[in-house]
């Protein structure tokens, strides 16, 4: 016999959620600081202290017990999404600001954990590659040789930073050899050389990608995720990028590249799933996840920034109240909607 409602699978906490989902992350960390740069593992330090800082500024502002919403880590994974979306080799005070504008502007003033409607981590890409879009698009090539403690250095200001140790990310490549050709570039020829894009994404960045689809799954087998948003995030930006490469091979990349590649595996597992700025009913999800994935390849083609991930998410957080109400079920026992 079943208890008195209501009914409670299971007693998971906000702390426990948010421990797991940083554990999700790690194999796409693991996979970051070995073949991109540990200086990864210096951002997400800094981004850690400044979003720990800035949540307890505002908590003490507000009169909110510290302890209590300090310890619950969803400071800490704003933060290490931000530090996993910007170059890894950008200068401390680019981290440290964008993070304290996604805890301070983009959550407190809002009214804290779970009243935000926009993805905090994506709000503060968004304001930082508009405001700095220079420093956002320093991305170090793959293989660089060169010792922790100097890329810290550079990232604290502490050490020049050398231009020819950073360049672009596969996705800003391909964008601009086709921006810059005159219509014969072939994007095939372009894929193929591997010492740039790997066996089908970039060199190097798709295992990070692979990282972030591990622990995705890891989030869905928990039950922390439903599969609705990553699959249809997934399967939109198959079916567009599939069908634009099946028209135009030469011009359009094929759908492996554009799922391993940029923020697509992060945004859909990590990202787009946000409960808080997200769909909540289970065909608003697939609608929510769809036009998040339908964006993203949008402004990664057609756009002016080379991943449209951060823009495409915030574009749909903005819907997801109108989704949720025109998508809501019927009560049970009556045909139609409350």
């Amino acid at each position: 016999m079943l208890p008195p409602a209501p009914f409670l699978l299971k007693d998971t906490s906000v702390s426990q959620v948010m421990i797991q989902v940083c554990v999700a992350l790690i194999p796409g960390i693991a996979a970051y600081a070995w073949l991109v740069g540990p200086a990864i593992l210096a951002q997400l330090v800094i981004a850690t202290l400044a979003a720990l800082a800035a949540e307890a500024a505002m908590l003490s502002l507000r009169g909110k017990p510290l302890g209590l919403f300090l310890s619950d880590g969803s400071a800490i994974v704003t933060a290490w999404l931000i530090a996993l979306t910007f170059p890894p080799l950008a200068p401390w005070w680019l981290v440290a600001t964008g993070t304290v504008f996604a805890i301070v502007v983009a959550k407190h003033l809002y009214g804290g954990l779970g009243q935000n409607p926009f993805n905090p981590a994506m709000v503060a890409f968004a304001v930082c590659i508009v405001s700095f879009p220079a420093l956002m698009s320093q991305w170090p090539s793959i293989g660089l040789e060169l010792p922790f403690v100097d890329q810290v250095n550079i990232i604290l200001g502490l050490a020049p930073r050398v231009d020819a140790l950073t360049g672009a990310t596969p996705l800003d490549a391909l964008k601009t050899a086709l921006k810059l050709g005159d219509g014969s570039i072939d994007v095939v020829r372009l894929l193929a050389d591997q010492d740039v894009y790997g066996n089908f994404a970039g060199r190097g960045w798709e295992w990070v990608a692979a990282g972030y689809l591990l622990g995705g799954l890891w989030l869905w087998h928990r039950q922390l995720i439903t599969w609705h948003i990553p699959v249809a995030f997934v399967g939109a930006l198959v079916a567009i990028s599939g069908a634009l490469w099946l028209f135009n091979p030469a011009q359009f990349a094929n759908p492996l590249f554009h799922l391993f590649s940029g923020g697509a595996m992060l945004g859909a597992f990590f990202i787009a799933t946000d409960p808080v700025s997200g769909c909540t009913t289970p065909r608003g999800k697939l609608i929510f996840g769809a036009g998040a994935g339908l964006l993203a390849y949008i402004i990664r083609v057609f756009g002016g920034y080379p991943d449209g991930v951060a823009f495409a998410v915030l574009l749909m957080n903005l819907c997801a109240p109108l989704i949720d109400l025109l998508t809501q079920p019927p009560i049970f026992g009556m045909k139609d909607k409350a």
